[in-house]
């Protein structure tokens, strides 16, 4: 069963937050809102906030400056997962990837399964690596992000997690290139 090991310190990591949007501005932006708060609240930092719209390119562009800045342990995507023609962010998350976290998606369509019933196969979330960098592709939907930070990532993103979570691993997400 998990839990949280108070006798492990907790470990804030540096979290950038990308709304994709053909309609909405940043200060329209509730998913990411809901981001905001949940990562801020939780103890991490905010390390970049960016809306762009629905275009392949230009999302798979900002992932990789994200990942290759120091300065960013997680990027979190919020919009453009579902199934019409313009919604083409996990084409950018697979374009960038290393390697996909394909649980991330099951345990996402798990939880949102609780909530929202059989509508949740309309989601395609996803999550993966990149340069050491977590991804994470995230409806743009509030509930949808309340949900995945809720019952996922907050416990993922907490040192302190058990049995075990994806901040202990993270100085070995690149050791392969390091390796020669």
């Amino acid at each position: 069963m998990s839990r949280i090991d108070e006798t492990r310190p907790f470990h804030p990591v540096r979290i950038a937050v990308l709304a994709v949007s053909d309609t909405r501005s940043l200060a329209e932006d509730k998913s990411g809102d809901v981001l905001v708060e949940r990562l801020t609240g939780a103890g991490h930092t905010l390390a970049a906030r960016h809306i762009l719209p629905d275009e392949r390119d230009r999302i798979a562009e900002q992932l990789r400056a994200w990942i290759a800045d120091p300065g960013i342990d997680v990027i979190l995507t919020t919009g453009g997962t579902g199934l019409t023609g313009r919604d083409v962010t996990v084409e950018a998350h697979r374009d960038v990837y290393e390697k996909e976290i394909e649980a991330f998606a099951t345990v996402f369509t798990m939880v949102s399964m609780q909530k929202i019933g059989t509508s949740a196969v309309q989601s395609r979330a996803t999550g993966g690596v990149a340069g050491g960098t977590y991804l994470f592709a995230l409806p743009g939907s509030s509930g949808a992000c309340k949900d995945a930070w809720d019952e996922i990532l907050k416990w993922q993103l907490d040192y302190r997690h058990r049995p075990c979570n994806f901040v202990e691993i993270m100085p070995r997400l690149d050791e392969h290139l390091r390796r020669k």
